[in-house]
């Protein structure tokens, strides 16, 4: 018997042409693209405006393989860490953090990883396969709804932060921007929406030739390219300079102001001369800074900085008139904060 093919994972012209052929009026496309994602059904009976005997149609050629969820965790500080179920029974984790202005939810792109940072328990996972453009609208829909539900209002917020490397998951991760962002899904601002990624120089440039609309997050831990090779090993062969370049074109073209990912680890890129490369580095373009707690992870031998150690550094940055936050995890207690989802939730 033949597989099916998932309808969301067929474009608008596709589906044309199969209506086409199956001499149904043109503006029936429309109707169930709006079933399909403004409205997310996950079966063709639930398709009301469509006839019997086309639900069936459908149902005959094509299936949806939607996403649900498959346990959640609460921590003491509100955060929420979903484990969400794939068609094959594969797990990705997503998770809603509220704070007093906003819901930020943080989402996956792949299952697994192929990045081994040294830091980061998601890295000791391989990667299994990329999430569909689906798959990844799907977790942003449902915890739009678990939101809703339980923080009684909708997402402020989408950072692709989760599980996986974005940009080696390009064309889905942007269509599903792309499916969040128009009225015929969920109609979000791509400022809302930011994308994560390792520093994947080549790919960062596409996405200037893009002319994307959402916000670019780059993890880069350390700005000294000896530090950050031995905990991030792309750095390797991207080192510092071609992402500096990647960087430099992406602002020219887009003209937005790039966010960097600094986690402090005592001892290792915590040091006011760490602090005086990283500032050296952000003069290739406008920026910001988010400096993260570290997050301990067991079996790695990482420690968070000191208290003292980390004021020292945001005070010599701020100095050299740069922005910094400084973001204090959510979700410890349940490995739900960046760099612990490693798919505990079974």
């Amino acid at each position: 018997m033949k597989e099916k093919t998932d309808i969301r994972n067929i474009s608008v012209e596709d589906l044309q042409k199969f209506c086409a052929e199956h001499k149904l009026p043109k503006f029936r496309v429309g109707q169930v693209q709006e079933w399909l994602w403004k409205k997310r059904a996950t079966s063709f009976d639930e398709m009301t405006s469509l006839s019997k005997t086309m639900r069936d149609l459908f149902s005959e050629h094509f299936c949806i393989n939607s996403v649900k969820i498959h346990k959640g965790e609460r921590s003491i500080d509100g955060t929420i860490k979903y484990s969400l179920q794939l068609y094959d029974k594969q797990l990705v984790e997503g998770v809603l953090i509220p704070s007093k202005k906003r819901i930020t939810v943080c989402v996956s792109s792949q299952v697994g990883c192929s990045l081994d940072c040294a830091f980061c328990a998601t890295g000791t996972l391989k990667l299994e396969r990329n999430l569909s453009a689906a798959e990844i609208y799907d977790q942003v829909f449902i915890l739009n709804e678990e939101s809703i539900s339980n923080f009684g209002k909708p997402l402020s917020n989408i950072v692709y932060m989760g599980m996986g490397e974005p940009l080696l998951n390009y064309n889905n991760v942007l269509e599903s921007i792309q499916l969040i962002t128009t009225e015929k899904g969920m109609g979000m601002s791509p400022k809302r929406i930011t994308v994560s990624t390792a520093g994947i120089a080549k790919m960062i440039k596409k996405l200037a030739d893009d002319k994307v609309r959402f916000n670019l997050a780059i993890s880069l831990h350390s700005a000294n390219d000896e530090k950050r090779s031995k905990l991030m090993s792309l750095n390797e062969s991207v080192p510092l300079q071609d992402l500096r370049d990647a960087i430099r074109y992406f602002y020219d073209e887009t003209n937005s102001r790039i966010t960097y990912e600094y986690i402090l680890f005592k001892g290792v890129n915590d040091s006011v001369d760490d602090a005086r490369v990283l500032a050296n580095f952000c003069k290739v373009s406008p920026c910001k800074i988010n400096l993260i707690e570290y997050n301990v992870v067991d079996d790695f031998s990482y420690e968070k900085s000191t208290n003292k150690v980390t004021e020292n550094f945001i005070a010599y940055l701020e100095e050299k008139n740069l922005i910094v936050n400084l973001r204090k995890s959510k979700g410890k207690d349940i490995n739900a904060a960046c760099g612990q989802l490693v798919n505990k939730l079974k």
